[in-house]
C-alpha cells in the first residue's frame, strides 16, 4: 500500500488551542478531544474536497438517514510517540480496510486511501502536540461515516460524511473482568452485519450487558446465535483461550469482526514460537478445560485495552475461577504489542508508519 499519498485538504486552523486546559494525567477514555477534526463529505456520487477545521458540532437535517436507518460505521486505532519524540501510526492500512468492507456491507460509499490515510496523516501531524510520550500514552483516532441524505425512505442514502476525530489517551484499565456466556442474547448472526464496525452492533449489546453487569459480571462472552455452543467474542472485544500452552481464538465470520489487535497477537504469537490454533471453541469444551486444570488463561483484545486479562467465567449455575499465572500469556503478549507501537523494539513486522 502506498501510504505516501497526500490529499489536497482545506486547513483552517484554530485561533487558541484548548491544549494547556487539559489534565493529562487524568484522562477519561474518549471524553477529551484535540483541537482539529477532518471532514469530507460524498455527494452527487463522488467524494468532495477534505477539509480539516476546529473540532465543533455541526448542523444535520433531522431526517438525515443515519438518524432513521442507522448507516453508521466506524473505526478505532491509535497513535504513538517514541522516545526519539516521533509518531507512529499503527497499522492503518487494516483499519481502512476493513472500514471499506464495512463501508460495502451497510450500501455505503468505500473511503479512498488518499482521504483515508493521507488525511489522517495531515490531521495527526496537525495535533500531534496532544500526542504525549510514555508507554501507554496514546492518541485514541475515532475515523466515522454517517449517512446525511434527508429523507424518511426506506432506502440508503446518497450523500454521506466522512470524518476523524481525534482523543488522547493513558493506560486503559479496566480492573478484574469477571464474564457470564450467553445463552439466550446475540452480539450477531449468519447473513447479518456482525463483521462490520456498525454502530448498531454495539448498541445492540447495551442492554444485554446492563443485564449481566446487575449480576456482577463486567462483561459478557458472546455465542454463536444458532446454537449457543461457540464461544465468539467477548463483549466489544475479540477473545483467547490458553489450554495447556495453546493459544486458541476462533475464526472470524460474518459473526466475528476481524480484530486488528487479534491479528496482530496472532502474528506475534506465532513469531515466538508460541502454539495458536484458530478454530472454534465450544462451551463444553471451555467447562471441562477448567475442571480439569488445563484452562490457564482467558483475556480480550481490542484497539482500547489491548489485551484485557478475565479472572472467571459463569455458565449456568457455575462460576470458574482462574489461578493466576507466574508468567502469563495474555501479558507477554500484550508487552511485545506495545513495545513495538512505542518503537522501544524491533518491528519485524513493517506495522509502524511514521508522521
Amino acid at each position: 500500500m502506498n501510504t505516501e499519498k497526500t490529499p489536497e485538504i482545506d486547513i483552517v486552523n484554530v485561533s487558541n488551542s484548548k491544549i494547556t486546559s487539559v489534565d493529562f494525567e487524568n484522562l477519561t477514555f474518549g471524553n477529551v478531544f484535540t483541537d482539529h477534526m477532518l471532514v469530507c463529505d460524498f455527494k452527487e456520487g463522488q467524494w468532495q474536497k477534505p477539509i480539516i477545521k476546529p473540532y465543533e458540532p455541526f448542523l444535520i437535517d433531522p431526517s438525515a438517514k443515519v438518524f432513521h436507518y442507522g448507516q453508521a460505521i466506524f473505526e478505532g486505532m491509535k497513535a504513538y510517540r517514541d522516545t526519539t519524540n516521533h509518531v507512529w501510526l499503527f497499522r492503518p492500512d487494516q483499519n481502512m480496510d476493513r472500514f471499506n468492507k464495512s463501508a460495502t456491507r451497510l450500501a455505503m460509499p468505500e473511503i479512498t486511501e488518499e482521504i483515508f490515510i493521507g488525511g489522517l496523516k495531515q490531521l495527526v501531524a496537525l495535533d500531534q502536540e496532544w500526542v504525549k510520550s510514555g508507554k501507554g500514552n496514546s492518541l485514541y483516532i475515532r475515523p466515522f461515516m454517517i449517512a446525511i441524505g434527508s429523507g424518511v425512505i426506506a432506502q440508503p442514502s446518497t450523500q454521506y460524511r466522512f470524518m476523524i476525530i481525534l482523543s488522547p489517551a493513558k493506560s486503559y484499565y479496566s480492573g478484574e473482568v469477571k464474564v457470564i456466556i450467553a445463552e439466550h442474547y446475540s452480539r450477531a448472526a449468519n447473513g447479518g452485519i456482525g463483521a462490520a464496525k456498525a454502530a448498531g452492533n454495539y448498541s445492540a449489546q447495551f442492554y444485554p450487558t446492563q443485564l449481566a453487569n446487575a449480576q456482577g459480571f463486567q462483561q459478557i462472552i458472546w455465542t454463536d446465535d444458532a446454537t449457543h455452543t461457540k464461544l465468539e467474542e467477548a463483549g466489544t472485544m475479540n477473545i483467547f483461550f490458553r489450554i495447556n500452552d495453546t493459544l486458541i481464538t476462533a475464526p472470524t465470520s460474518e459473526r466475528i469482526l476481524d480484530g486488528v489487535t487479534r491479528k496482530s497477537l496472532l502474528e506475534i504469537a506465532r513469531n515466538e514460537g508460541i502454539t495458536v490454533d484458530v478454530r472454534p471453541l465450544t462451551v463444553d469444551e471451555l467447562v471441562n478445560a477448567a475442571q480439569d486444570g488445563s484452562l490457564k488463561e482467558m483475556f480480550g483484545a481490542g484497539t482500547a485495552a489491548v489485551v484485557s486479562p478475565i479472572k472467571g467465567f459463569q455458565y449456568r449455575e457455575n462460576y470458574y475461577e482462574l489461578t493466576p499465572q507466574e508468567q502469563p500469556m495474555a501479558l507477554f503478549l500484550k508487552e511485545k504489542l506495545t513495545n513495538i507501537q512505542h518503537k522501544l523494539e524491533e518491528d519485524p513486522f513493517g506495522w509502524t508508519i511514521k508522521i
